[in-house]
This record gives C-alpha cells, structure tokens and sequence, in this order.
C-alpha cells in the first residue's frame, strides 16, 4: 500500500521535426500522488541519439528533489524519436522503480523493424528486449493503459497507476509532462496530454 503523495517524477519529451538533427525537451515533472504538483526538471537529448539513459540517469540523481522521490514514470521506452531508454540501467543507477506508461499496445515488431535503420541495431535492440514484457492495465474509468516496470509487482505498479491518474487516461506526472515539454517547443500546449 502506497501513500496518496507519493513522489513521482514524470518524463515526457517536447515535439520535434522527425529525421531532423538537433535536441528537443526533455521535461520531468515531480507530483504527490496524482494532486500536487512539487517540481520540475528538464534536459535535452538528441533527435534519434542515445543519450535520454545517461541524461534521465543524471538530472535525477543531481536534483535536490531525489531524497523525496520514490519512482520514475516515462511515456513511452523513446524520446526524441529513437532516443531508447534502458529501463533496467536507469533502475540500477538511481535505485527508483520505474513504470513505462502507453495509451495504446505498442507494436513491438514495427519498433524493431524500424531500429535497423541505425549502425547501433543491435544496441538498441537489446535495450527494447530488456524493458520486458509489455502488459496492460484497466484503469477504474475503464480505459486500458499498457505498461512495463522495473523494481515493483504488478499489484503495486497497478495501485500506483491507479493512484497517480486522477484527471485524464494517464497518470498526472505524465499529462502534465506532456503539457509542459509541448508549450516549452511550441509556446503553448495543444492536443490531448
């Protein structure tokens, strides 16, 4: 059983122009539980790179916010594209759980066939394969998320996705994440967080 406040730190990326080199935003955002929003972080990584491991690794380990927090949620294994994170290494690095959320199943196979566009295939692939198992969740509203998770059960990442979705489909730390990395590349959010 979790407290209601539970820290929880968010990760969403801003949009960016697809094969197109550069960086774009990497936001964090810290809440207690799915009410309270406590803080936030923010990084870049490169379109398609292989630094969002190393980055996320860093900002979290290197924040004042890092005693309080007990897990790390992402959207999603990729930032700025193809930019993988390695689940079990940022686990290990920073010794919080962590919960990769999805509104839709991915299709894993299509992701594969996509990496081997990269010098790095097999690299990246040996990433995707660690992150395990993808899995799915019904929320109480009823809608269906689909996640992977290191360093909890099933039964506690449940109650924390539960917990933490208080105002849309997905966990707040995420929605707002996604806010936020969007109005820092466009000036103001648009679409569905």
């Amino acid at each position: 059983m979790f407290k209601e406040e539970i820290r929880i730190i968010g990760f969403d990326d801003g949009p960016f122009v697809t094969k197109e080199k550069g960086t774009t935003p990497l936001v964090g955002i810290i809440f207690r539980g799915g009410k309270f929003l406590d803080g936030m972080l923010r990084t870049d990584v490169k379109v398609d790179g292989l630094d969002a491991t190393e980055k996320l690794i860093k900002i979290i380990n290197s924040s004042r916010h890092k005693q309080q927090l007990k897990l790390i949620m992402t959207d999603g294994l990729t930032f700025g594209g193809f930019n993988l994170i390695d689940i079990k290494e940022i686990h290990e690095k920073t010794r919080l759980p962590i919960v990769v959320i999805n509104r839709k199943h991915p299709d894993i196979k299509k992701v594969k066939d996509a990496l081997k566009m990269f010098k790095d295939y097999k690299k990246r692939l040996e990433i995707v394969n660690k992150a395990g198992r993808v899995k799915s969740h019904t929320l109480p509203n009823g809608q269906k998320v689909y996640y992977q998770a290191v360093g909890l059960t099933d039964k506690e990442t449940k109650e924390i996705i539960n917990l933490s979705t208080t105002h849309s489909f997905i966990p707040e730390p995420l929605r707002v994440a996604h806010i936020v990395a969007t109005a820092i590349v466009k000036g103001e959010s648009k679409g569905r967080a």
